[in-house]
């Protein structure tokens, strides 16, 4: 097996979780989170795409199928970035859904390209519209909320944007769920959602939950082909203080650690052993290469 560019056998996640905020603050605070590192890595131009799974179940009930359908619809409607909608619908066919179903649901995504005077979210009150009773009105409100807020106070130069397609493939979602683009990998390089009723299968009780994950191999794959070089650390120093060194003069040591440290650089205040040279060498094997040392005369 060889894994294509960017995936790999096994992966690292870099994730953030709100557990305990029913409401659209904890996504918005995750997505500004999740944008603000990544702008501070150095990417501009990127994507965050968001859908509601209740958007999802609410397109496949207009259209027509039966609620034990969904899961089976959305996973060949999850492909199709793969393989278009002409692939998208020859696959739900071929799985024995009616063609009217079928031609009706591939329909609603024609109103994703539905302009909307520049709104962060094109095309979703046009859906909304259309979908009348089966979506409601909360959940276009909940996500036009998410989106104002977060185009207001948003740091990273990015674009948040509106894709009914997007499934992200775990059914433990239950809301909002989103995806961060990078146009230089051409996928997904992390995400996540809303998913309010998995934490309390384990705790006994209702706890409403919302993490967002960036994949951390990807990131630094990106990172490493467009020349980014890691920062050197600060070199590190220890303080070596002699059994027996004067209390009254003990407070000025750590005074002297204090100011190093709110400089970034750091410090380490250790007893001074009796076979100083060996304790050095340990020291130095964790990275430690000044020393300050404070005898008692």
């Amino acid at each position: 097996d060889r894994p294509q560019r960017g995936r790999y056998r096994q992966f690292t996640q870099c994730d953030i979780d709100i557990l305990g905020d029913p409401s659209n603050l904890a996504e918005i605070e995750l997505i500004l989170a999740t944008t603000t590192t990544l702008g501070r890595l150095g990417f501009a131009g990127f994507e965050i795409r968001i859908n509601e799974r209740r958007i999802l179940k609410a397109m496949a009930a207009y259209a027509g199928f039966a609620g034990e359908a969904f899961e089976d619809v959305f996973i060949s409607l999850d492909k199709m970035d793969k393989i278009g909608l002409d692939g998208v619908r020859q696959e739900l066919l071929e799985h024995g859904y009616a063609s009217e179903a079928v031609e009706k649901y591939l329909a609603l995504f024609a109103l994703k390209n539905e302009a909307e005077n520049g709104s962060s979210l094109q095309g979703l009150s046009k859906l909304s519209e259309a979908l009348g009773d089966y979506l409601p009105a909360e959940v276009s409100e909940n996500m036009m909320e998410i989106a104002a807020a977060v185009d207001a106070a948003k740091e990273a130069d990015f674009s948040l944007v509106f894709d009914p397609t997007l499934v992200r493939g775990m059914s433990y979602y239950t809301g909002t769920i989103f995806e961060v683009a990078i146009p230089e990998f051409g996928g997904s390089c992390g995400g996540g959602g809303r998913y309010d009723e998995m934490v309390g299968r384990f705790a006994w009780r209702s706890v409403p939950a919302c993490g967002f994950s960036i994949g951390f191999e990807r990131i630094i794959l990106l990172l490493m082909e467009s020349g980014f070089e890691v920062p050197g650390s600060k070199e590190k120093t220890a303080f070596l203080i002699e059994k027996g060194y004067p209390s009254d003069r003990l407070a000025k040591v750590f005074q002297m650690a204090g100011e190093e440290r709110k400089k970034g650089n750091p410090v380490l205040v250790v007893r001074m052993n009796k076979n100083k040279k060996f304790q050095k060498e340990q020291l130095q094997q964790e990275g430690y290469a000044t020393f300050r040392e404070f005898f008692n005369q």
